[in-house]
């Protein structure tokens, strides 16, 4: 009997959050890397810090890019901001994570993961009830690997979906508009971390102009220079990419949702009709967005970007804070 890829994909997720224990997902789980599932937070301790630049746009750096915003000035001026201490997210939000969320909650699910076959995560036991020319196409035409299924059996096809979903367990959530990562901070006990306390866990105390330093190097994050079969690459996947205060992934991978309206800063002379309560503040350079092809100046601490709150796109995630006396977390 021949299968309709698509019928199947709908058959297998028609009432997905009816027959979803979280034992299941727990289960799943348990593959996840040590690394992910004990990442856990960052203190940053109370305290000022410099946020902000005085940095003045060159000809050179806005030729032939393309921007849909002036370089640095909505950066301006650079201030002294004082945080009470607060806790952060060593690593962006990981699909197994938000998958948890999805599983306790009926939250609807990314709609990338229909696409890339993580939706199937949810229902791995129907899977693995699929005979063997199934789980070849599913193989193929989901889960998009090169591999020639034709001489595999139903063992070794498990295996490649089962390594895939292990794999796509690491990479941070993606095409979440502001709404669900707000959402799923909530659930996990936490928030949005601010604007100024994602500057803060990024730069130090210091003022460093990227997480690992003032100089900026290649290859030492996920900015669009190196090339990963699904663009984002799993957390903590450079070491480099690494704050004074431990916390990964802040110059590149994906850009993240914080709490702030795209405002100007105090003091601020620059003015711009996306200032006010339409946009919420995006932090972080990402694999792709704008077609920066690994350009530093979006990789900086300082550095703005602006979306709409309901707009969700592939390389843009989130993760989450909370303040310092709060303990409780449902988050695994």
């Amino acid at each position: 009997m021949k299968w309709n890829i698509g019928r199947l994909l709908q058959r297998l997720t028609l009432g997905l959050m009816c027959v979803v224990g979280s034992a299941g997902v727990a289960a799943a789980d348990e593959k996840t890397d040590k690394v992910v599932q004990d990442g856990g937070m960052v203190l940053i301790p109370a305290g000022p810090f410099v946020m902000g630049s005085d940095k003045e746009p060159t000809q050179d750096e806005s030729t032939g890019v393309g921007t849909t915003k002036p370089w640095y000035l909505d950066e301006h001026p650079s201030h002294q901001v004082v945080l009470s201490a607060y806790s952060i997210g060593r690593y962006e939000v990981t699909d197994a994570q938000y998958r948890n969320f999805v599983a306790a909650t009926g939250h609807a699910p990314p709609v990338l993961w229909g696409k890339n076959g993580f939706l199937l995560s949810l229902r791995l036991a129907d899977i693995f009830q699929l005979d063997v020319d199934v789980l070849r196409r599913l193989v193929v035409k989901v889960f998009k690997l090169d591999m020639d299924t034709t001489k595999m059996d139903k063992p070794a096809l498990l295996d490649a979906i089962s390594a895939r979903l292990h794999y796509l367990e690491k990479e941070p959530v993606t095409d979440v508009n502001w709404y669900d990562a707000q959402a799923y901070c909530s659930w996990a006990g936490e928030r949005l971390p601010s604007e100024a306390e994602w500057e803060k866990a990024a730069r130090g105390v210091e003022g460093n102009e990227f997480p690992w330093g003032n100089k900026w190097g290649n290859a030492l994050s996920n900015s669009g220079e190196e090339m990963w079969d699904d663009g984002v690459a799993p957390v903590g996947s450079y070491p480099m990419d690494k704050s004074p205060s431990g916390v990964f992934d802040m110059a590149g991978n994906v850009s993240e949702w914080v709490q702030d309206w795209y405002q100007p800063y105090p003091g601020a002379t620059f003015k711009s009709d996306a200032f006010g309560e339409k946009s919420k503040v995006l932090r972080g350079a990402a694999w792709g967005r704008e077609g920066h092809y690994a350009m530093h100046q979006f990789e900086r601490t300082a550095y703005r970007f602006f979306q709409d709150p309901n707009a969700s796109l592939e390389d843009v995630g989130f993760r989450c804070a909370k303040d310092a006396g709060v303990v409780a977390s449902t988050r695994p």
